[in-house]
Formats: C-alpha cells, structure tokens, sequence
C-alpha cells in the first residue's frame, strides 16, 4: 500500500488521489506554479476504515452523520500512517506551516464540484498535522456531504477520501478566477476576484471583492469592492480581521498583474481543454494556483443563427418556409443555400439578401420583392406576392432596401433576361429530367451507399452529387416560372366571372391529367393498403416525402418502417378514402364548369384551355419539387455515409458542407465547432415556432420568454398594428362546415386527429396530407392561395381557411368552431 505520494507523482489519479489530488498533480506535472506538498491516498483512509466500513454506509443509509461522526471518533488513526505524514512534512522544511484538504474521489468532476462538501484547514503544524488529516477523513461523511452525494446519485458505498497537504502561501492576496464568465457563459472572458489575504474570505463569500475582466488580452471591466475583512494566519490557524481602511476601497492587482493571473489561468484551461474555476494566491508578487477544478454549471457556448440582425427588412415564414418548418442543422442550411442559389437566381444579387436563416429557421426577405416591384414600376402586381407568401397587415410599412431605384434596375435586368433564358432552356430539358429523376436518384444514393473510403466520397460529391443537386434546383426554378402570371391571374379571373365557390371548384382537377406529388403520398398508402403495391415499392417511389423532408438530419418515410405502419393504421378511420372524395369533387367540378357554359356561351373552351395550362403548371411544379426533395435525400445519404466513412456519425450535419468536405479530405479542424453548433441548435430548437412575419431585428430567445408575444407578427419597431381578435384568412378551398377544432402542434400528433374533426395547425406540407382526408376542414396560421394546404384541400374538397396567422392563438382544442372556406373566416361557436 503505497499511503503517500509526492505532489506530482504519475500515479495521482482519481481513484488514488481523489479530484483536488488528482488535479493539482496535473497541474504540478504541467509545471504550473503550485506550492509543494504531498499526498495522502485513498488506500491510507480504506486501511484506516476497513474494521467499519459497512457501520458507516449503513448510518448514512438512513442519514445519521452523528453516529457516523462517533464512529471515527472512537477509531485512531494507524501509528505507522501518522509517523509516515509527519516524515512527510519534515521533508518539506523547518516546522513548515501547510494547509490540508479534502480530496475525494467524487469531486471536482464535470456537473458535480463538490465544493465545500468536506472540511479543509490552514495553518497546521508538527503534531497537529494527523490530527488534521483525522478530520478530513471523517467530513466525508459530514450531513452537508452526505446529501449532497445523495442529491447527484454518487453511491456512498463506493466513495474514499484522499487528503492534500500543502505549504501554506503566506498570501498578501488571493481570490478565484474563472476563465469562462459564469455568469453569460462567454467564452472569451476570464473573471477574476480578488480580496486581501488568504483566500477564504473570498470562497465563503464573507466579503465582497474586487472584480476583474480580462479580454483578448486586456482588461475591459475593473470593479474595486469594499473589502471589510481579511483570513488571516494566526499563531492557532488562522482568523478573520478588518481590513485596514487605507486598504479597503484599494485595488488588490493592477492591470498588469490581472493579465499574468490571466494568462496562467489559460494555461489551465489548456491544459484541461474546458473552462476552470481556479482559486489563486499571491505572495511577494509570485502568484500560485492553490487547486482547480471545472466551472460547473455554466451557460453553454453557442452561436448567433440570426439573419435578421443584418439590416431592416420584412421577413416571412411563409411558402418556402412551410416546407422547411424545422429549425436546421447546419448541414440542412448549407444545402437549402444551395438549393436557393440554383433555383432562385435573384438570391446571388449583391445586397439583395433573398433568404435567411433566422433562428435557425427558414425566412424570404420580402423587402426585396416590394422594393424590386416598386423600382419597376409594378407596384400593381404585389397583390401577386400575397398569392404566394401569404398576407401583409394592412398598414404594415414595409422597409425597403437602401438602394437606389437605379441601382435596382442595374442588377435587376441583366439578371431578368439571363434568368429568362436559362428557363427557356431548362423547359426544354424538364420533361426528360422528370422521366428519369426517380431512377437518378436512387442511382446516386446506390453510389453513395458503395463509397469505400473518405475521399472517394468527396471524390463522389464534386463529380456526381452536386451537379445532380444543381439539375434538380434549376428544374424547379424553370416549372416554377413557366407560369407564374397563369397561376395568379387564371385564379383571380375565375373567380370575377363566376365567384369564389364555382372559381375553385374549376380549378380542381389537377390529378386528372397525371399524379399531383402533393397527393402522391396518401394516394400511395391507398394502394399500399388496397395491396396495389408492396411496401417497397412505396418506400422507393413516394418514401422521400414527409412532414421534415428538407432537414437531413431526420431519417425519411422510406427509411422507418414505423411511419409507414403510423400512416396506414391512419388510413382506417377515414370518413372517405381519398379517391371518394376526389370522385366528389369532380362532380362539384363539372357542375360549375355546365353553370360556366351557360353563363358564358362560347367562351368554355378558351377558359378550360386556359384552366388545362393551370393544372399543368401546378403538376409540374409540384412534380420538380417533389424530385427536389429526393434529391435532399440523397443529401442526407451523402452526411450519413460521410459520418460513417470518417467515424464522426452525426457530428457531421452540425457542420456546413465546406466542412464536410474538408473532415473528408482528412481535416479535423471542422470538429471543434460541432459542440458549440449543438448547443445552439438545441437551444433554437427548444423555442416555439417564431412569427410569420418578421420586421427588423429579431431576438428569438427574448421573444419566446415574453409572455404577450404575437405569433402572426414581430416588428421591432414597435409599430402598432393591431392584434386581430377575429381568425380570418385567405379562403383556401370552399364549403361550410362545422365541428370540433383540434389543434395540433406538428404532424407527429396526428393520431390526435378524429375523422370529422377540423385541423389547426400552424402550417401544413407534404407530411400532413395523409391526414387530410380524415379532416373537415383546414386551418392554418400561415399559407396563402397557392400553398400545400389550399391546393390539397381544393383538390380533395376539403374547406380550408389559410394564413390567418392566429388560428393558434385564438382557438383552444376541443372548441367548437364553424370554418367558411369561400369567405375565410372561422367563427368560435362554444
């Protein structure tokens, strides 16, 4: 049994030494300044308590620390243990006065400091020194230790004593420094407290010291405090003493002596690799780390995912952002960029922010489009905007860009003509692309999957993966805009000539003409349950779609066999299967377009011509974004075989694609930030959805805390728009119906959802609409005209009242509601 060991012997770890031992011998290996001393281990105190051991655990089973303190009481220390400390403390000079400290095995050990638990003393001497030791041994199982093992879990079983026996610093001043501020979290902030002394004023909090802060390199903050008392040595140990007054309001260290205390708690936090609470004593001008332990508690260190800060403008949630609901792993982010810069070719104007990350969350800068329509002269077509990305609040200024109209028309217009002819181009290729993307895309995520080595893959992406992304993207963006004025203006045409419900109705029809993807999966469940398909099939054709189909990091539809059994199970409740109610519509269809031919005899077929081309573009739009979305799987594929090949699992989608390549290249580096970026992504991903329309700079955690936050809308500032007290929206599909609201908060919560009940949810997409069917009709907080939940419900028949921006707010599950899908008001009836 090797009872002592020198300060910085190799084998003071934690099982010999206890935490403080164990983290002063490192220290002292390091070549830091720690006074000398030794230690005594944990085999001395299991020797010292083998014969009653199991009395102890027993009495602080049942919290008896005074029995326990009898015990020890009753018990010597070994004679050869006692001679052994005393040669000890002879080696270290003449009757030299040391402190002795506690060092258990559970302390100082991350969430866990065990700070103050067990009692330390200064200032002993010759013989008093076992007796010392004697003490520390039995404050193991003192009241305050024993519950606060039993608080954090730590077995008392288990648990050994170490002791530190050190010289005593004669300190002129002391205190504790953490390297991180414990307060913020901020990484980039040592705070230092400083008092005259011996530090134990300072640790037990009896007098308010002196604060420093160091950063990069200097001292930013000094804060002097009124320093009433000072430990002391005393002949006896040690005591409490008023501070002189010429000394009181004094600064204990001056600038350049908090940036060499500074920079030796660096080397400590280096050495650790984590922020550390060291405690520190200066004596003749030489400072000296008395222990150090890690700060426990502290706010984690994140990252500011906040477009919003960059300048005055109005963003929504809306459209895009319904598609991408979630809050995005870097990875996600790196690729939706991306996906933007092919797709939306206005999106690398300079100073034209087009999209941002807000939060973590997916959000289009309307300024630009507002400002766009107002330098060209087109003020008239912004209703089209509405259409798309949902309503502005009457009276809402919107903030426009600080560029010149000129300046506007000088990036626009060259851009508008290469746009043009890139989508001329790309319309040519995207029957073709649309034939062929399915089989594309399990051909590159069969690639993927067979990649053998790191660079391989990386070798994969630049020849392969990315122009397959690019294709995709591009295709979107030239479906997209092969129509857009049809889209907007055969809707608002209708509906003049022949009114809301008969305009709708004529509308419907989509899928007459081929497959709508937005109804791909639950027609798809249909033929997987009638035994149509096997569920193969189903997972290949339709199993990249689902409620989070843009984020990487969740696994797809395809992929979980569990979804599949969910949305089925799903399937067996319905008031009418989805073709039902495609067979119904249709009827209500040809009924309006007879009424349309009586009214205005010779002009059906130019208006179902004109219709024919809506359906078209509405099929081939929702087609390429579907084929968009399978490529995101492959994406996914590509992080996930990547985290697979380098052994960093899903470490990998915290970091962007850049830095996914380069850990494939054989960097590290990227590493360091995927800590950082998962705390940030928890911590935006623990607050509710942010509004749908946003005006200037956002704080999403400041916002989320404050109790009378609006979810429609956030102007910072201040502007008073008023909070509707009514829930009126875009009539989305028609029909009147009345029934029981339920109010979901994410498609996950589907099997909530009653058949005949109405869904209110903040916003829908692909993921929901297997659950539309089982659904009177459809409310949401955000959408417009032309997005997933108007054209769905418009095609099965379902009334829908869309972008009402407080559906959520207002209605309370289990109200009873009426919903009017032709004026677009939902009334509360109980």
């Amino acid at each position: 049994m090797r009872a002592l060991l020198p300060l910085d012997d190799p084998a003071a770890d934690l099982a010999t030494a206890g935490g403080k031992g164990a983290s002063l011998a490192r220290l002292a290996k390091a070549g830091l300044p720690v006074p000398g001393g030794f230690l005594i281990t944990t085999a001395a105190y299991r020797a010292y308590v083998a014969d009653f051991h199991d009395q102890i655990v027993e009495a602080a089973s049942r919290g008896d620390a005074g029995r326990i303190a009898e015990l020890f009481a009753a018990h010597d220390m070994p004679a050869a243990i006692a001679a052994r400390i005393q040669e000890a403390h002879a080696e270290l000079g003449d009757d030299v006065p040391v402190a002795v400290r506690s060092s258990a095995t559970a302390e100082d050990l991350p969430g866990m400091s065990f700070a103050g638990q067990q009692d330390s003393f200064l200032n002993i001497r010759g013989e008093a020194l076992p007796g010392a030791v004697h003490r520390c041994w039995a404050s193991l199982w003192n009241a305050r230790a024993i519950a606060y093992r039993e608080r954090h879990g730590a077995p008392h079983d288990d648990v050994a004593l170490a002791v530190v026996v050190q010289e005593l610093v004669d300190a002129d001043a002391a205190g504790v420094m953490f390297t991180a501020d414990p307060v913020s979290g901020a990484r980039d902030r040592t705070v230092i407290n400083a008092s005259w002394g011996l530090g134990e004023a300072v640790v037990g909090g009896q007098v308010t010291p002196d604060t420093i802060v160091v950063s990069a390199g200097a001292v930013t903050e000094a804060r002097t405090g009124d320093k009433t008392v000072m430990t002391v040595r005393t002949p006896g140990g040690t005591a409490e003493r008023p501070v002189p007054g010429d000394l009181r309001e004094a600064p204990v260290l001056d600038e350049a002596q908090a940036l060499r205390l500074a920079a030796i708690g660096s080397r400590v936090q280096e050495l650790y690799g984590t922020p550390m609470d060291v405690e520190w004593a200066r004596h003749d001008g030489e400072f000296f780390v008395l222990q150090a332990r890690p700060v426990t508690g502290l706010t984690e260190q994140v990252e500011e995912w906040n477009d919003s800060l960059k300048g005055d403008h109005l963003w929504t949630g809306g459209n895009l952002g319904e598609a991408i609901p979630d809050v995005m792993t870097p990875a996600t982010w790196s690729f939706v960029q991306l996906f933007i810069r092919e797709a939306m070719s206005a999106s690398t104007l300079p100073d034209f922010d087009l999209v941002g990350n807000i939060g973590g969350r997916f959000y289009m800068n309307l300024s630009v489009m507002f400002s766009v329509a107002r330098a060209l002269g087109m003020r008239s077509r912004l209703g089209a905007v509405e259409q798309i990305f949902g309503k502005v609040p009457p009276g809402l200024d919107v903030p426009l860009l600080e560029v010149s109209r000129w300046g506007i028309i000088k990036r626009v217009l060259p851009m508008a003509v290469r746009i043009r002819r890139r989508v001329r181009d790309n319309l040519k290729e995207l029957p073709a692309f649309l034939a062929t993307a399915r089989q594309r895309g399990e051909r590159v995520r069969d690639r993927i999957a067979a990649t053998a080595a790191p660079s391989e893959l990386a070798a994969l992406w630049a020849g392969e993966i990315e122009p397959y992304i690019v294709t995709a993207s591009r295709m979107l963006e030239a479906a997209g805009r092969q129509g857009s004025t049809t889209l907007v203006f055969t809707r608002d045409r209708l509906r003049t000539m022949m009114g809301d419900v008969d305009a709708e109705a004529m509308l419907t029809g989509v899928s007459a003409g081929g497959e709508l993807a937005s109804l791909g999966p639950v027609m798809g469940l249909n033929r997987l349950a009638r035994g149509e398909i096997d569920r193969d099939t189903f997972a290949r054709v339709y199993g990249h779609r689902g409620p989070h189909e843009f984020e990487v990091s969740i696994p797809r539809p395809g992929e979980d066999p569990a979804w599949i059994d969910a949305a089925l199970a799903g399937l067996r409740d319905l008031r009418d299967d989805t073709a039902a109610l495609l067979a119904r519509q249709q009827e209500a269809r040809e009924a309006a377009w007879a009424r349309f031919a009586r009214r205005y005899p010779g002009k059906e077929a130019r208006m179902r011509a004109r219709v024919k081309r809506w359906n078209a573009v509405v099929r081939d739009r929702e087609s390429t974004r579907s084929e968009v979305v399978r490529a995101f799987w492959a994406l996914r594929a590509f992080t996930v075989r990547a985290g697979e090949l380098t052994g960093h699992g899903d470490d990998l989608f915290y970091l962007y694609l850049d830095e996914i390549l380069a850990v494939l290249r054989g960097s590290t580096e990227p590493l360091a930030k995927v800590a950082m970026r998962r705390a940030t992504y928890r911590r935006y991903a623990s607050l509710p959805p942010y509004p749908q329309l946003i005006v200037g700079r956002f704080d999403p955690v400041r916002w989320a805390a404050d109790p009378g936050r609006r979810t429609d809308l956030y102007d910072a500032r201040g502007a008073a728009v008023p909070v509707s007290d009514t829930v009126t929206g875009f009539p989305g599909a028609p029909g009147i119906v009345e029934g029981v609201a339920r109010v979901l908060s994410g498609p996950e919560d589907g099997d909530r959802l009653a058949p005949g009940e109405i869904l209110v949810t903040t916003l829908t997409n692909v993921g929901w609409t297997p659950m539309f069917p089982r659904a009177a009709a459809v409310v949401t907080d955000m959408g417009a005209p032309l997005s997933h939940a108007s054209i769905v419900a418009r095609e099965l028949g379902i009334p829908a009242v869309v972008g009402t921006g407080n559906a959520t707010a207002r209605l309370r599950d289990g109200d009873r509601v009426r919903v009017d899908g032709e004026r677009g008001t939902v009334e509360l009836l109980t």
